[in-house]
């Protein structure tokens, strides 16, 4: 094989486009985790905290929200779990649900949340600073 002497491409950033089955419902629900709006019209929101981003689309099918994870490296699992007991418990998010951090044999703790329209996120915190 010969190896490839072009100049390639650098890649800057990657957004994950997540569905919302009530969009007005999940905008709110990021939005109380801490996530803010950098653009946002009638169809697409674009979502940002600290150096994340991710669309939220007025766009739904079962299998695919229930199908989607987003893995997020964070610095404190255990703290995103209280954070969104908070926001659960106020009763406002109907279908969204979280679990209680637990280690993960690839190394992380982990807390489990599930967004209104069944999107799973992983908030993981990593024992080796990955």
């Amino acid at each position: 094989m010969t190896a490839n002497t072009q100049p390639q491409p650098h890649a800057t950033d990657l957004r994950a486009f997540v569905p919302a089955k009530d969009y007005a419902l999940s905008r709110r629900f990021y939005a109380a985790l801490g996530w803010t709006e950098g653009y946002a019209d009638a169809n697409l929101a674009l979502l940002e905290r600290g150096d994340t981003r991710f669309y939220l689309q007025a766009y739904y099918q079962k299998e695919w929200a229930e199908n989607t994870m987003l893995h997020l490296s964070v610095d404190d699992a255990m703290a995103w779990h209280a954070l969104a007991e908070r926001v659960i418990a106020t009763g406002e998010f109907p279908g969204a649900r979280v679990s209680p951090p637990a280690e993960q044999p690839y190394g992380a703790l982990v807390t489990h949340v599930i967004d209104p329209a069944g999107v799973l996120l992983h908030f993981a915190q990593w024992h080796d600073g990955k």
